[in-house]
């Protein structure tokens, strides 16, 4: 199959022949579960295929039969009972041979010279665990284009959650060649590769998390606080095919459907110090939820004598907003008469919007996690509150609404009168007029008016 070389943009900056020549041993590792078709057929590396169980036919014998024309370099794995994504990759490291494992999801197609950039900075650093680059791969087509995400690196919501953020300014200005390696707080998930023993050394995957979701933010804080670093390479790209669903069961042990939030508590109390409690200000409904004995994840950072999420923040993601310090106020933003809070009402945060108002989820929802910082600005985790009128002939149709944090109508100003004040339109918060999930109007200030008074709730209400 032909593929675009959506790595043109680093050609000049690739030196081929000097990554050919650092080559060490390795091993590709592909994981399925009752998902095939021709993108897992087009290899021609060695591989471990690790069959997770799988109930499709096309994935029995025939898959068998297929494997053999490879002669012993392509190995079959089959579990006699579904382990899920995170158990398998790791029983997948486990019968890897080579001196470098690279996992690869099921549903993915490596383009030109992918690897070769990957085992260089590895042969360079052993404690480095690096990421290609994630190209797409159209679920409908199979049509290949070069990804979104290149001026990227992989950053988390307070949710536990991942995002790309901005490749920081910082180290553009500083490095050499684009071809570099980009240092990132976290990692996607699906692909990456490392020294199978360093890999192993550091923990691995943690056992005790179930089919998929927290993994990559686990390992992405355990490998940098234990002297280690998740580093993306510009020079590699791999594509992926981007779902709309998941083509297999996602549902955990006992019926639990909430994996992401077992597995992501986990997570929190192992490696995140105090600041877990940020993760509960989201999913303060998984507080006391019993997720398993993490005795030995406890054991593992002690015995590799690793640095705390504190040191994490300050020295990897320096620039991550932290809700609850350096602020007036955190927490839901509620109007008391009506019981009523300020809510995202689960937009896409990435865009600009309207906000609104709900009822209050007692520290439930993360759509109703506010701050107001000591510089006035009244925000969520990336974007801050401000003021816009959807009709400019209306100057009553002022609503609050969240975009990009700027110094424009951004100062806010929340008075002893319990008045929640935009200092730059003079206008108030107002939900007299305002339901289940519409806009919050801004109307003039009225300090006598229930409907414009609001306060924090720290927490559950």
């Amino acid at each position: 199959m032909w593929l675009p070389a959506t790595r043109f943009r680093w050609t000049e900056a690739c030196p081929t022949k000097e990554w050919m020549s650092a080559s060490p041993s390795t091993t590709p590792l592909l994981i399925a579960q009752s998902f095939g078709g021709d993108h897992i057929y087009r290899r021609s590396l060695e591989v471990v295929l690790l069959d997770d169980f799988s109930q499709r036919k096309e994935l029995k014998e025939k898959l068998d039969t297929y494997i053999e024309r490879f002669q012993g370099k392509v190995r079959l794995v089959r579990k006699k009972e579904r382990q899920g994504l995170i158990r398998a990759k790791l029983a997948g490291a486990m019968e890897a041979k080579g001196e470098v494992v690279v996992f690869l999801d099921s549903h993915c197609e490596a383009n030109h010279g992918w690897l070769e950039p990957m085992l260089a900075r590895i042969s360079q650093k052993r404690s480095a665990i690096v990421c290609p680059s994630i190209d797409f791969i159209s679920a409908n087509n199979l049509a290949y284009s070069a990804g979104e995400h290149i001026n990227s690196v992989g950053g988390f919501w307070w949710s536990l959650h991942f995002r790309w953020d901005p490749i920081p300014a910082k180290f553009l200005a500083s490095r050499k060649s684009p071809a570099e390696p980009i240092p990132s707080p976290t990692m996607a998930g699906g692909l990456l590769a490392a020294n199978r023993q360093y890999f192993l050394e550091v923990g691995g995957y943690d056992p005790g998390m179930d089919i998929w979701g927290g993994e990559n933010l686990e390992i992405s804080f355990r490998v940098w606080m234990c002297g280690g670093s998740i580093e993306f390479i510009p020079c590699s790209h791999v594509g992926h095919i981007f779902r709309s669903g998941h083509p297999y069961n996602m549902t955990g042990p006992g019926g639990n459907k909430d994996v992401h939030g077992t597995n992501s508590k986990r997570l929190a109390e192992v490696w995140m110090d105090d600041y877990k409690r940020l993760y509960y200000l989201h999913r303060n409904d998984l507080r006391h939820k019993d997720v398993g004995n993490l005795t030995a994840r406890h054991e593992l950072r002690k015995q590799l004598n690793c640095k705390s999420f504190k040191w994490y923040l300050d020295n990897v993601i320096p620039d991550k907003f932290i809700p609850d310090e350096n602020v007036l106020g955190y927490g839901a933003f509620r109007n008391p008469e009506t019981g009523l809070c300020l809510d995202t009402l689960q937009k896409d945060e990435n865009s600009n919007f309207n906000l609104g108002v709900f009822g209050c989820q007692g520290g439930g929802s993360s759509a109703q996690v506010f701050s107001l910082t000591k510089s006035n600005q009244f925000r969520r985790e990336i974007n801050c509150l401000n003021v816009e009128w959807p009709n400019r002939r209306d100057p009553k149709s002022a609503v609050a609404t969240l975009k990009e944090c700027s110094k424009n109508a951004q100062t806010w100003k929340l008075g002893e009168d319990g008045l929640m004040k935009n200092e730059a339109t003079g206008l108030c918060m107002d939900v007299a007029s305002a339901k289940n999930s519409d806009n919050l109007p801004m109307k003039e200030c009225d300090s006598g008016s229930v409907t414009q008074k609001w306060e924090f709730v720290y927490g559950s209400s």
